[in-house]
């Protein structure tokens, strides 16, 4: 009974120190590909890859070499957004610019919605088709989702009623891209699986 027992203490240890071990392996292969990816300047492969090596095993040193370069990468990659999106953007619907272009003609609204982007705000206009006459809606603070992010670790901010946008910019066409992926509670952050909200913009 006591051999018995000092082997499942054995084979306990055993698999407890193969699974550690199978974890610093996979550790370490995320953080070198990682790496990999930072070098090659692909920044947004990277950065989810060093997220991933640190949340593996978080007490260890590769843990916390990838917690600094995702603080770095992050700096780097909305400094890029931002560079790009700073300027006026025009609504052009919740679908593609190139559907909406197509169903252009049936819309008879009489105000267009417009927003400026600052370093540190967002500024939401309407302005009358007719008469150019621009008001302000709302200002917002330009606020990012640091924590519990469910798409993106650089591309999330949060607006004062407590909804996370994803915002994405495809330089090429100017189109401005922002999706409703979660909604900010007290206690939590509650992720929106299916129907999100969205808007394209055209920069003007």
């Amino acid at each position: 009974m006591k051999n018995t027992f000092v082997l499942l203490v054995l084979l306990t240890t055993f698999q407890f120190f193969g699974q550690n071990d199978q974890k610093a392996a996979f550790q370490k292969n995320k953080y070198e590909l990682a790496v990999s990816y930072y070098k090659k300047a692909n920044f947004v492969k990277a950065i989810d890859l060093f997220s991933l090596a640190a949340k593996i095993k978080p007490e260890n040193e590769i843990a916390q070499e990838s917690s600094k370069m995702v603080d770095t990468l992050r700096e780097v990659l909305r400094k890029q957004i931002l560079d790009h999106a700073i300027g006026t953007w025009k609504r052009s619907g919740n679908q593609p610019v190139w559907v909406s272009a197509q169903t252009n003609s049936t819309n008879e609204t009489l105000f267009d919605e417009v927003i400026e982007i600052k370093e540190d705000s967002i500024l939401f206009f309407e302005v009358n088709r007719k008469t150019k006459i621009k008001k302000l809606i709302k200002t917002e603070n330009l606020i990012y989702n640091d924590s519990n992010n469910t798409v993106s670790l650089f591309s999330e901010i949060i607006l004062s009623n407590g909804t996370i946008w994803n915002c994405n910019i495809d330089e090429r066409t100017n189109v401005l891209h922002v999706v409703n992926v979660a909604v900010k509670r007290k206690e939590r952050v509650e992720k929106i699986e299916a129907n999100n909200e969205e808007s394209y913009y055209v920069k003007i």
